[in-house]
C-alpha cells in the first residue's frame, strides 16, 4: 500500500510557505508603489523649483525693464528742464528790456545794445 496523502487543508509547512510568498509579494509591492511615489514628488519638487526660477528670471528682467524707462525718462525730463529754463530767462530777459524801452528808461541805441548782447 502507498503511503496515505493528507487530503483537504495544509499542513503546517505548506502554511507557513504560503505566508511567507504572500508576505514577500506585498513587502515587494510596497516598496514599489513607495519607490513609484517618491519619485513622482521629486519630480514635482523640481518641476516646481523650476518654474520658481523661470517666475524670478521673468520679475527680474521685468525689473530692469522697468529701471531703463525710469532713467530714460529722467534723463529726457533734465534735458527738458535744463533746455526750459535757458529759453525762458532770454525770453523774460528781452521782456523786461522792452518795458524799460517802453517806460522810457532805455533808448533805442541801448535797447539794441542790450538786445545784441543778450542774443550773442
Amino acid at each position: 500500500m502507498p503511503p496515505m496523502r493528507r487530503m483537504g487543508r495544509p499542513g503546517l509547512i505548506g502554511t507557513m510557505a504560503r505566508t511567507a510568498v504572500i508576505t514577500g509579494t506585498a513587502n515587494a509591492t510596497s516598496r514599489a508603489m513607495n519607490r513609484r511615489a517618491t519619485s513622482r514628488d521629486e519630480q514635482r519638487y523640481a518641476a516646481d523649483q523650476y518654474n520658481a526660477q523661470q517666475e524670478q528670471q521673468a520679475q527680474l528682467a521685468q525689473q530692469q525693464a522697468y529701471a531703463q524707462q525710469q532713467a530714460q525718462l529722467q534723463a529726457q525730463q533734465q534735458a527738458q528742464v535744463t533746455a526750459a529754463p535757458a529759453e525762458d530767462d532770454l525770453i523774460s530777459q528781452l521782456k523786461q528790456l522792452g518795458d524799460l524801452k517802453a517806460a522810457g528808461v532805455l533808448s533805442d541805441a541801448e535797447f539794441a545794445a542790450a538786445k545784441a548782447k543778450l542774443l550773442g
